[in-house]
């Protein structure tokens, strides 16, 4: 049979349409929009489907979620839904719910310029400005859900999902076949900036280093926030993924997105897991009934999608809440039908350095403007090589705390933090590496009867300090008193650090309250001593030879001197015999409360300096303690045994102060 060339293509035609049309039915909502070719957005079922759209779309401009709008509807579920218009419930920009019916109204408006396409596609990003938070994030509904709902969403991407929508739209690319007028991308442009900027805020900064962000962010505090039962407060892999893409697509990027960005590809490299891949087992019907983690060293990099806020550590949660470290110690339920491992990463990997290249950015020295946020590196990668030197150019008396990160190296430095020098966070990037050391000594100093005190590594004499993650180390040997750390002000927070030395270690003193965490302190006589009141918790107290561990000289008035709690007194193989203080001053206060005390501690525990008349005058007491050298029994008898009605005086929040209104200065985050 001979055919026409008309005859032909009508032929194509139809079976294009009933070809295509078999294939939509088959497809996802997700997959028809994205993935549909674009002839058949001209075809009789694409308008059919469009009148879904617009019938699910609510009055106030956005859509639920997780609608197959595909699906042909009946008389009475239209009814349903146009009694809906008015509805505000459950309307939502997440699982790509809004930004998804937008995309398929411009695809279709481009093949059919129906008005009313175009009326609902202004109406969507009208609903977009408008659920927009002031500080520039976006819940996960809008109008607000209560519960973990109003928190900033990067979930899913959604908040990426609007911030890329508007990006086209301010930017007045094609992208879109329908284009607003100037005022809605006048408001477009300001929505986009508002949003990058609530990026760069809620970046989190992990022991003073930008690393990625979280799924949600408390939209008050900025902070990570809980999502459902298993998404706890995490590291995201895959959505921060994302949200680096998006700031790599920012034309003419400011210093504070690169900067954004070099931190987050450096946190990428840092946390991708090699040699592992996901093997999936399916049944017969195709469905994904188990998955473990398979040993391949051609695998490519896999990233996880919750890691911990303090160290990067993949976990895992069932609905139960409750973080495990294995998948295989998650249910069948969560374990299979949820994406614990993601490859989004690998995307920045790829793109990063054509990025750099673009903006002949380099590496090492990342643009910083941030007067609050400074780097010190020896390699020369951070704004300063010493330490000092970044102390002595950050502000004084700031409103806000100023952080210095310290990259890993040996400090041979000096350090002082002046007075006027508040509110400064010294944060080290290893405790074990990041080493502060200096060598001064008593004879060395040479300074009179009171070179003691010129001796230290590191001074403090700043309120509302913070030192975190480093080793700070006094080298001078065995040759009398060589102070590693002193602190001489109030409201001064070490965590997590090691304090190293021999005698006169550390110099607590002052009149105000210090707080150690974590941390430990090595050294042989009076290796801790000063007139502060300072609390110890969690701390290893590690004597290097037979003599005292603590010399307080609190003064008269003051209610505690030195307390600690849960603490670890150690010795090295050849101390014996170590007394828990001596008053340096008669007044002296020390206490120790549920600590474990090793064999090395005295039975008799406290030693008077040859003082008896400081034995009615100083307050040395115990609670609770354990181990071999907590034999309370053969204690000296002017020492104390505290009850359990007087222990309920030593609740850190007494000691230390504490505020109901808002943080307290010795809770770091």
């Amino acid at each position: 049979m001979n055919y026409k060339p008309t005859h032909i293509a009508t032929i194509i035609v139809v079976l294009f349409v009933s070809l295509t049309r078999g294939q939509v039915l088959n497809k996802s909502w997700k997959d028809i929009i994205y993935k549909s070719e674009r002839a058949w957005f001209s075809t009789t079922e694409a308008k059919e489907i469009a009148e879904n759209v617009l019938l699910y779309q609510r009055n106030i401009g956005g859509w639920p979620k997780n609608i197959q709008m595909q699906q042909k509807l009946s008389e009475d579920e239209k009814d349903a839904l146009s009694a809906l218009k008015s509805s505000t419930k459950e309307v939502t920009t997440d699982n790509g719910a809004t930004i998804q019916e937008m995309e398929f109204l411009s695809k279709i408006y481009e093949n059919v310029p129906d008005n009313r396409y175009k009326e609902a596609f202004l109406k969507g990003i009208n609903y977009l400005l408008e659920a927009q938070y002031e500080n520039g994030g976006w819940p996960q509904f809008y109008p607000l859900k209560k519960g973990y709902y109003t928190h900033i969403t990067y979930n899913d991407d959604s908040m990426v999902n609007i911030l890329s929508l508007l990006k086209e739209i301010k930017d007045r690319s094609d992208y879109y076949s329908i284009k607003p007028n100037e005022e809605i991308v006048s408001k477009a442009q300001t929505a986009f900036n508002k949003g990058i900027d609530c990026i760069l805020k809620t970046q989190y900064k992990q022991n003073g280093v930008l690393t990625s962000w979280c799924a949600q962010h408390d939209e008050k505090t900025l902070l990570p926030a809980k999502g459902r039962a298993y998404e706890l407060p995490s590291l995201s892999g895959h959505e921060s993924a994302n949200i680096v893409l998006l700031l790599m697509a920012v034309e003419n990027p400011s210093p504070e997105i690169i900067k954004a960005v070099h931190a987050a590809v450096a946190w990428f490299e840092k946390v991708q897991i090699n040699n592992l891949r996901e093997e999936r087992i399916y049944n017969d019907e195709g469905k994904v009934i188990d998955k473990k983690l398979i040993h391949d060293e051609k695998a490519k990099p896999l990233w996880a999608r919750f890691m911990e806020l303090e160290n990067n550590k993949p976990f895992f949660c069932d609905r139960d809440g409750i973080k495990k470290y294995s998948l295989a110690e998650i249910g069948p339920e969560r374990r299979n039908g949820y994406a614990w491992y993601i490859t989004t990463p690998e995307k920045v990997l790829k793109k990063y350095p054509k990025w750099k290249e673009k903006y002949g950015i380099t590496a090492t020295k990342i643009p910083s403007e941030d007067k609050y946020y400074m780097v010190v590196a020896q390699d020369g990668s951070g704004d300063y090589t010493n330490i000092q030197e970044a102390i002595n150019n950050a502000k004084a008396f700031p409103y806000e705390k100023i952080t210095i990160f310290i990259k890993k190296g040996v400090y041979n430095e000096k350090i002082k933090i002046h007075e006027w020098n508040t509110n400064i966070h010294l944060i080290g990037e290893s405790k074990e590496k990041t080493i502060i050391r200096y060598d001064d000594a008593f004879n060395k100093v040479s300074l009179g009867r009171n070179s003691t005190f010129y001796t230290y590594t590191l001074l403090v004499e700043a309120n509302d300090t913070v030192l975190q993650n480093l080793t700070i180390e006094n080298a001078a040997g065995e040759v009398g008193q060589a102070v590693a750390l002193s602190v001489f002000s109030n409201r001064v927070v070490v965590e997590n650090c090691n304090i190293l030395g021999n005698q006169d270690t550390l110099y607590a003193s002052g009149i105000g309250k210090q707080y150690y965490k974590n941390c430990y302190i090595e050294g042989t006589t009076d290796f801790i001593f000063g007139s502060a009141t300072a609390y110890f918790e969690n701390c290893i107290i590690h004597s290097k030879k037979d003599s005292y561990i603590t010399a307080a000289s609190t003064p008269k008035d003051a209610n505690f001197g030195y307390v600690f709690k849960n603490c670890h007194l150690t010795a090295s193989d050849t101390t014996t015999q170590v007394y828990l203080g001596r008053p340096w001053r008669i007044y002296a206060k020390t206490v120790f409360i549920q600590c474990t005390l090793d064999q090395h501690i005295l039975p008799e525990g406290w030693h008077n300096w040859s003082k008896p008349e400081a034995e009615k005058t100083t307050f040395f007491a115990e609670f609770e303690n354990k181990g071999a050298g907590a034999i309370s029994s053969k204690r000296v008898a002017w020492s104390h045994q505290l009850t359990k009605k007087e222990i309920k005086r030593y609740r850190l929040q007494n000691i230390l102060g504490s505020n109901e209104s808002q943080s307290n200065w010795y809770e770091t985050k």
